[in-house]
């Protein structure tokens, strides 16, 4: 048999037709269903002590028509001279910095309750990791490659999902790379600045952003490859800087910011700290793979990415509340210069429709997201109702993680001895003998520093729930022994103790104080079970004070509950 020509065998060969592209809607499906996902992701419960001193002060500025300036909170703020260089000028600036944040924030609360409060942190947050996915499209075209970038900036971002002005840096940051890489509306920046300025004083790190791109253009002017707009970008970078000093503290923002590394007060807090690469989360896979990512493509990358890179991981790498950097910047890099071409397939580009949806009907049926309401255990909501009721005045101490809540809801009846705009060292430093009983080695005792201050009312949780430590004061006024102090309110939140409690409000026992704290374990325990470390301070505790019955019962508890 003759063989079959290449012709007949081809013609013979059935004709497989091209696979039909996706439909149009698929990609505005997925746009709209990464959107929903990410909202979902960030809208958890109000639960940022922080947010209610931001919402008080957002009230006090849209009903007084003034800055809070003297501070009409706290009885303490005056009270003793700077501890530290600079303190004053970091005091006003707290004071005043995010005053438009703060009556954006009080107006989204004041039409829409908590939901309103949580959907603005929900645009601001979707609007950050979308952005970041705008420049990605811009860079690349790839449509898969910008929502895979946004996605990844929101598993950092999530740890921001927080009621306070900060947000509107990370969008205003985000916002402003945008418009510098499409060259569009940069006489729109220096406006943007002006407003970013009066909200948060993070505006700052515009400058860097202003500042890579300028370098970028120097660089590729000096190698013959002069940019478009060149001239533009410099002068809008310069009225940008001017117009950043259209706010109530000028240019401080830096010299305040040095000024915090010499507070004990500011570095205590958790967002000062360091953050940890291992267990990795996901900065340190974010950080590791934009790393590797330019070592990938060395000779490809663009000047403004490296510089961008370098500052904003360094800063990262300095304080937690930095990590947000590397969730703009390190997406940005690993979907620019990721080396992977193919397009996704047509049935890859549904299962993303399909694994998205997922995510967000997931969210919904687990309670993990789309919580438009706030975190009711962590706050002292029967406690601010007692006080109001019976009329409390006087000097009050309560802790640090409270002020804010009994400023929103105590104010103008009473002040607050402290809160979370951290605005006196001093104080925070005699506070910090109270709460922990402080004997009088290496100053005061706690007991001499509550007659100093007059203190006639105390109001106060029992633990230190990032550590577990138990606050000793609560612990020490329920001793049946001591009569200078009675218990007149306790709950699953918070104990009263007063010198001199009105008629209608008799004492109780003051043992009751310790079954105060462990309901507040208990219920902390229930609603976060990844800070049980209260369950075991209560153990020692007990153990100490010789009730071996409950300290067996609390280490019981705390083994069972304890993260393994």
């Amino acid at each position: 048999m003759p063989p079959r020509s290449a012709s007949r065998s081809s013609a013979a060969a059935p004709k497989i037709a091209p696979a039909a592209p996706p439909p149009r809607w698929l990609r505005f499906a997925v746009l709209a269903l990464a959107a929903l996902a990410m909202a979902g992701y960030f809208a958890i419960p109000v639960n940022n002590p922080d947010a209610w001193w931001h919402l008080a002060t957002g009230r006090y500025i849209w009903l007084q028509h003034k800055l809070p300036v003297p501070d009409p909170f706290a009885w303490t703020t005056y009270l003793h001279g700077a501890a530290f260089p600079g303190e004053g000028m970091a005091r006003d600036f707290n004071l005043t910095h995010e005053w438009l944040a703060q009556i954006v924030f009080y107006l989204a609360y004041a039409v829409g309750g908590f939901g309103g409060l949580v959907l603005l942190r929900c645009l601001l947050l979707v609007g950050f990791c979308g952005t970041a996915g705008l420049v990605v499209w811009r860079r690349t075209g790839g449509f898969y490659r910008s929502v895979g970038a946004a996605l990844l900036a929101a598993s950092i971002a999530v740890r921001f999902a927080q009621d306070r002005p900060f947000l509107i840096t990370f969008l205003f940051l985000a916002v402003l790379m945008a418009l510098v890489e499409y060259r569009r509306w940069l006489w729109a920046i220096p406006i943007l600045f002006v407003v970013w300025a009066n909200c948060h004083g993070g505006f700052f790190m515009g400058w860097v952003v202003l500042g890579a791109y300028c370098a970028e253009a120097l660089f590729l002017r000096w190698r013959g490859k002069p940019v478009a707009g060149e001239r533009t970008l410099y002068l809008v970078t310069g009225a940008s800087i001017l117009a950043s000093g259209l706010n109530p503290n000028g240019f401080n923002a830096i010299a305040v910011l040095l000024s915090y590394r010499q507070s004990k007060m500011q570095m205590s807090l958790w967002e000062w700290h360091r953050p940890a690469l291992f267990p990795l989360e996901a900065f340190g896979v974010v950080l590791f793979a934009a790393i590797a990512t330019l070592a990938w493509a060395n000779r490809r990358v663009r000047a403004v990415d490296l510089i961008l890179f370098v500052v904003f991981a360094a800063s990262a790498m300095t304080a937690v509340r930095n990590v947000i950097l590397v969730a703009l910047i390190g997406p940005i890099i690993v979907a620019t210069y990721f080396p992977w071409k193919r397009a996704l397939p047509a049935a890859a580009q549904y299962l993303v429709a399909a694994l998205l949806l997922a995510a967000s009907v997931a969210e919904l049926a687990t309670h993990t997201g789309f919580q438009f309401r706030a975190d009711d255990y962590l706050y002292p909501a029967g406690a601010a109702d007692f006080m109001l009721a019976h009329h409390i005045a006087g000097p009050i101490l309560n802790t640090y993680e409270f002020g804010g809540y009994l400023i929103w809801r105590l104010w103008p009846e009473q002040k607050v001895f402290i809160d979370g705009r951290a605005l006196s060292e001093t104080v925070f430093n005699d506070y910090e003998r109270m709460i922990y009983n402080a004997d009088a080695t290496g100053g005061p005792s706690g007991a001499e520093l509550l007659d100093r201050y007059g203190i006639q009312t105390i109001v106060m949780e029992g633990f230190e729930y990032t550590s577990g430590d138990v606050y000793l004061l609560p612990v020490a006024l329920s001793d049946p022994a001591g009569k200078e102090w009675k218990l007149v309110y306790r709950d699953a939140q918070a104990v009263i103790f007063m010198r001199n409690p009105p008629a209608d409000a008799p004492p109780l026992n003051s043992l009751e104080g310790l079954v105060g704290l462990e309901m507040e374990c208990q219920t902390h325990i229930q609603n976060n079970a990844a800070q049980s470390g209260c369950a075991r301070s209560l153990a020692d505790m007990f153990q100490k004070i010789g009730d071996r019955a409950r300290a067996r019962q609390w280490m019981a508890y705390y083994q069972e509950h304890a993260a393994p």
